[in-house]
């Protein structure tokens, strides 16, 4: 993946330079970068003041968490310089291109963690000490307290 995206954005900018030139090519890569971080500083406050509000309610702000994780996916992104990358991080920053990729992480993850569980006792050491100790005791302590004080 991390191969794969360079090697996106190289030609990218390749296609992008040749049709409009160079100058404009980093002229627009910057001018994303400006727009996407305007975009993200609005939503982050919206979602910064629902999480906030979920709080006050005394409800966790799972909504809240999750919009504001990928809001700063999306920061990241615009951030970083191409293409393909600003793409992906504009997409984040559409409400209901969040709500279905929500939908698809649930799933995969119901499904993930439904099909990779392992039974707790599996890991757990099986004692051979099976003998109870029963007995009583006295603290000595509280004797030499006594002892001291009179």
């Amino acid at each position: 993946m991390f191969f794969i995206i360079p090697l996106m954005e190289v030609f990218a900018f390749i296609q992008v330079g040749e049709e409009i030139g160079v100058l404009r090519t980093l002229l627009l890569c910057v001018l994303t970068a400006c727009i996407g971080g305007f975009l993200v500083r609005q939503q982050g406050l919206g979602i910064l003041m629902r999480g906030r509000r979920s709080l006050l309610e005394g409800r966790m702000p799972v909504d809240a968490l999750y919009e504001g994780f990928c809001v700063v996916a999306a920061g990241a992104m615009l951030i970083t310089p191409g293409f393909v990358t600003d793409t992906l991080g504009f997409l984040l920053l559409v409400p209901s291109v969040r709500k279905i990729l929500r939908i698809y992480l649930t799933r995969y993850l119901k499904v993930y963690t439904a099909t990779n569980t392992v039974n707790e006792d599996f890991h757990r050491p099986q004692s051979r000490d099976t003998d109870v100790l029963e007995g009583e005791y006295e603290r000595l302590d509280k004797d030499e307290d006594k002892l001291k004080n009179e």
